[in-house]
């Protein structure tokens, strides 16, 4: 699974709203990804690559329609100035952050962790200008369903591939067993103390009497069982 994984992976988010990823980046596993120098996280404000006065990043869509669009030169100048940056890298990819694009899911991620240097277009507003798609490699979306911007769907696609790269989950064996690993089929239900539960209406909720047992065979063969097909 490890195999051709990069080892000086940067993200970078292009984004009208680069406080929002304060909390997230800066907590947790996340957080000490950054710390230990596993990965890092760069994020662009959109705004500092406009020429008016206003910082203007968007405009009535041509045709009439409701709402606003991103403005296809402000973006080509972020993405050409990114690219400028990481002229050296070997492994790049794109991607513009849109309801209408492929979705994404974990055999998506673990083929992200090879390349080096990753860029996310964060989009907002009624969408983005078409013309961007002949700049960028990937349109992806993580959902059926509309957000009201990309950051979100940023965050869930820099954790997915973040927690796949060597070192960033503490266990290292978790990321080989769990849902979707294998496609299609869901994690084994899990269990901690309490060893018995007891509700307010005093009903009690055990521990499988097989994950005490001390007979890792025999938990591995439950475990196996117990795996489910997701259902679509």
């Amino acid at each position: 699974m490890w195999l051709f994984v990069s080892t000086k992976m940067t993200f970078h988010i292009i984004t009208i709203f680069p406080e929002i990823f304060n909390s997230y980046f800066n907590e947790s596993i996340i957080k000490r990804a950054q710390e230990s120098g596993k990965i890092k996280i760069k994020i662009h404000n959109l705004r500092d690559y406009t020429k008016d006065k206003h910082k203007t990043v968007d405009d009535t869509p041509y045709g009439g329609g409701a709402g606003m669009v991103m403005k296809v030169d402000v973006l080509y100048k972020a993405l050409r100035a990114l690219r400028q940056q990481t002229a050296d890298s070997r492994q790049q990819k794109i991607i513009l952050l849109s309801a209408k694009g492929k979705t994404w899911n974990q055999p998506m991620a673990k083929e992200y962790t090879k390349y080096d240097d990753i860029i996310l277009i964060c989009g907002r507003y009624e969408g983005v200008d078409e013309r961007i798609l002949n700049f960028v490699d990937e349109e992806i979306s993580i959902g059926d369903y509309v957000l009201t911007g990309g950051e979100i769907p940023a965050m869930a696609i820099v954790d997915s591939i973040a927690r796949l790269i060597p070192g960033v989950v503490g266990n290292e064996m978790s990321p080989l067993d769990e849902s979707h690993t294998e496609s299609g089929v869901l994690e084994y239900p899990q269990y901690t103390r309490p060893e018995i539960f007891i509700d307010e209406k005093g009903e009690k909720y055990s521990v499988p009497d097989i994950l005490k047992s001390g007979n890792h065979a025999e938990i591995k063969k439950w475990r196996e069982k117990q795996k489910r097909k997701r259902l679509n």
